[in-house]
C-alpha cells in the first residue's frame, strides 16, 4: 500500500497580507506588509485589538490580541487598517479553488489554511517537493501573496511542517525524519498543546517532543487521563486522521469572528450574529441540508471560551427560525463580559426533515413559499454578492437588517 501524503498550505500573515493586495490594486502607493502595519479597530478607539501585524511591526515587540493603545505605545508611526472579512473570504475561496485542481480530497481547516491528500497520485506528480514549489510560485503570481507549504505522511505532520520557517518556505515531516526534526522541538510547539498543557508536562520534566515521545503513559494518564495516549502518539508523528473535503455532507457547521475591539454593546453582537446565521444557513442549504441544535460561542477579552446551545423545534435550515434561536440562546447565555470573539455553530445535520406532516395545510404552504423565497435570495446573492437582500420576514425577529428595504 503507497504511503499517504499529505500537502498543508497556510497563507502568511493572511489578514494583513489580504489586506496588502486589496490596497495596492486599489492604486494604493505603500505594501503594508513592508512597514509597521497592524490590522486592527480604529487608531481613535483604544479598545480596538490587534488582529495581524506586519514582520516590521513584530520586530517592535507588537503581539496579536494586544490593544491598539499598546502597540501604538511600541509604535508611535504604527498604521492601522481595518479587516475587510467580505474580501477575506473571496480569497480564501479563490485558493481553495485553485488548490482543488491538484487533488479532489480538500479540507478547509480554516479561512487560511487547507489539507490536500496527494495519496495515490504518484503516477501524475512524479516529484512532490517540486510540485509544491510550483503550486507555491504559482500562488505568489496569481494571487498576490505567499504561502508555507508543509509535507507530511500525516494531516499532524504537514501542519507541523508548515509552521518550521515562515514566510514563503516548504518544508518536510515525513515518517524517517521524525527524530531529527520533531524531537528537538519545544514541547510547546507541538500541535494540540497549549499553554497550560506545556505548563504540566514542564512539571512533569517535559520539555522537548522527545521527552513527551518517550514519557510513560501511566505517568501522562495522572495528569491528562484519556488525553495522554493522543499526546503520546502525537509525540511520535502518529495520526490517523483523514482529509475530509468540506463540500462532503457534514455533522456540523460553524463560523466564528475575531472582533476588532472588545464589544460590550449587545446590538452589535447581535448584528454580527445575524451576518453570521446567514452564512451557516447558506451553507446548510448549499448542502442540502437541515440542522436540529444550535449554538453561540463566545470569547472574553480574558480569553474564557463559553458556549451555550439549544435544540430546534425541529429539522430545519431556515435562517428566520435559526436566528430567531439564536437570539434566545445569545439573551440567556452572554454574561455581559467584554466580547474578543463570537460565532455560531449548527450541529446533528440531516439531510431530511424528519418532520411529520401538519394537518393544517396553510402552515404546509407557507412553510413552502417560504423556502421558495429564501432559495431565490440564495441565488441573487450567488449571482450578485453575499448579503445583498435578506427576507422581509426577519423583520420579524427585530433584525438589525430589518430596516433595509427592498426598493431595487
Amino acid at each position: 500500500m503507497k504511503e499517504r501524503l499529505i500537502f498543508h498550505i497556510d497563507v502568511n500573515n493572511a489578514f494583513l497580507s489580504w489586506t496588502a493586495v486589496l490596497l495596492l490594486k486599489q492604486g494604493y502607493k505603500k505594501d503594508i506588509r513592508r512597514i509597521p502595519a497592524i490590522i486592527g479597530g480604529s487608531e481613535k478607539d483604544r479598545r480596538g485589538i490587534v488582529l495581524a501585524k506586519s514582520p516590521i511591526a513584530k520586530k517592535f515587540g507588537i503581539k496579536t490580541a494586544e490593544t491598539i493603545y499598546q502597540a501604538k505605545k511600541k509604535c508611535p508611526n504604527l498604521e492601522i487598517y481595518p479587516p475587510d472579512y467580505k474580501w477575506y473570504y473571496k480569497q480564501s475561496q479563490n485558493l481553495f479553488h485553485y488548490l482543488s485542481q491538484y487533488s479532489p480530497q480538500l479540507e478547509k481547516f480554516s479561512i487560511d489554511e487547507c489539507f490536500l491528500d496527494m495519496t495515490g497520485t504518484h503516477y501524475l506528480y512524479k516529484d512532490y517537493y517540486e510540485l509544491a514549489k510550483k503550486i507555491k510560485e504559482e500562488i505568489k503570481e496569481k494571487f498576490g501573496f505567499t504561502v508555507n507549504i508543509g509535507i507530511g505522511n500525516n494531516k499532524l505532520c504537514a501542519k507541523m511542517a508548515s509552521d518550521f520557517e515562515k514566510p514563503d518556505k516548504i518544508h518536510t515531516l515525513l515518517k524517517d525524519e521524525i527524530e531529527d526534526k520533531l524531537w528537538p522541538l519545544d514541547v510547546g510547539d507541538l500541535f494540540m498543546v497549549g499553554k497550560r498543557t506545556k505548563a504540566e508536562l514542564n512539571k512533569l520534566n517535559i520539555y522537548t517532543i522527545k521527552d513527551l515521545a518517550y514519557a510513560e503513559e501511566k505517568v501522562l494518564e495522572k495528569k491528562f487521563k484519556n488525553q495522554a495516549h493522543s499526546l503520546k502518539e502525537a509525540a511520535w508523528g502518529i495520526d490517523n486522521s483523514k482529509v475530509e473535503p468540506r463540500s462532503s455532507k457534514t455533522t456540523s457547521i460553524s463560523t466564528t469572528e475575531t472582533l476588532t475591539y472588545d464589544y460590550t454593546d449587545e446590538e452589535k453582537l447581535k448584528e454580527i450574529l445575524f451576518r453570521q446565521t446567514e452564512d451557516v444557513t447558506r451553507e446548510l442549504r448549499k448542502q442540502k441540508q437541515y440542522a436540529k441544535t444550535v449554538a453561540v460561542i463566545f470569547k472574553n477579552n480574558q480569553f474564557q471560551n463559553y458556549s451555550a446551545q439549544a435544540k430546534l423545534p425541529h429539522l430545519t435550515n431556515s435562517t428566520k427560525e435559526i436566528y430567531k434561536l439564536v437570539i434566545e440562546i445569545f439573551n440567556k447565555s452572554y454574561k455581559k463580559d467584554p466580547i474578543r470573539l463570537i460565532g455560531v455553530r449548527l450541529a446533528d445535520l440531516k439531510e431530511t426533515k424528519e418532520r411529520q406532516l401538519t394537518l393544517f395545510e396553510e402552515e404546509n404552504e407557507e412553510e413552502k413559499k417560504e423556502e421558495e423565497i429564501q432559495k431565490t435570495i440564495d441565488d441573487i446573492n450567488q449571482k450578485f454578492g453575499k448579503s445583498l437582500i435578506a427576507p422581509a420576514s426577519l423583520k420579524i425577529i427585530g433584525s438589525p437588517r430589518s430596516k433595509r428595504n427592498l426598493k431595487d
